[in-house]
């Protein structure tokens, strides 16, 4: 997948090893109103071994201008570009040698959903997924239009049920269809939590991207 439209050429932070020298790979996506530092400073948190993370920053730190809940199309161009750029840096990947069975896309809100949104359309089977704070976008969502199979990857998802951002039945949803579509959920939900991640999170991500092999 070739990345274009509002978010194709924004900058990519790295951290850990090379690609070609990993073991495995996260793609990290920020949320609304962040950037590429706030999400991959997560790799110091969680301290994986021979971990390739990958960052992308999205045009004016916003991957779609509304809420995950408006209509699709209200959010283009700029959400089938920020499709792209997850696309194409799993194509980097592939190019550079690590297997997506080895990679972990993880993100955080917007992040989730983007994340959340790409496997749902793209199924096969990856490294890993984590969801933290996140749904699937679109103001309906139908669960037979996505179709394929996610081959037990492990999908780890968590949220508050007073998130004022996203609804507890969304995220829910999404953990439904995501194990519809042959995923490996676990999905927690934190009483009173808010929008942000705890370190019971943290943990159940690093735990996933260590499985892989690389800690």
């Amino acid at each position: 997948m070739i990345p274009f439209g509002p978010h194709a050429g924004q900058p990519l932070l790295r951290s850990g090893p090379p690609v070609d020298k990993a073991a495995n790979a996260v793609i990290a996506i920020h949320g609304r109103g962040a950037n590429a530092s706030d999400i991959i400073s997560i790799a110091k948190t969680l301290k994986v071994p021979d971990t390739a993370w990958l960052a992308p920053e999205a045009a004016a730190h916003t991957w779609y201008p509304y809420s995950f809940l408006n209509p699709v199309e209200q959010n283009q161009p700029f959400l089938d570009s920020a499709i792209s750029i997850v696309g194409g840096l799993l194509q980097h990947l592939q190019d550079s040698g690590m297997p997506l069975e080895r990679a972990v896309l993880l993100g955080f809100s917007q992040g989730a959903c983007l994340a959340s949104e790409f496997v749902a359309r793209y199924p096969r089977r990856y490294g890993g997924v984590v969801i933290f704070s996140g749904g699937l976008i679109g103001e309906q969502i139908d669960p037979a239009s996505f179709q394929g199979s996610l081959e037990q990857t492990p999908i780890f998802g968590g949220c508050s049920d007073s998130d004022p951002h996203i609804p507890l039945e969304r995220f829910e949803v999404t953990g439904e269809i995501l194990g519809t579509l042959g995923g490996a959920v676990d999905f927690r939900v934190y009483p009173g939590m808010g929008h942000t991640i705890n370190i019971e999170e943290l943990t159940a991500a690093r735990d996933l991207i260590a499985q892989l092999g690389g800690a």
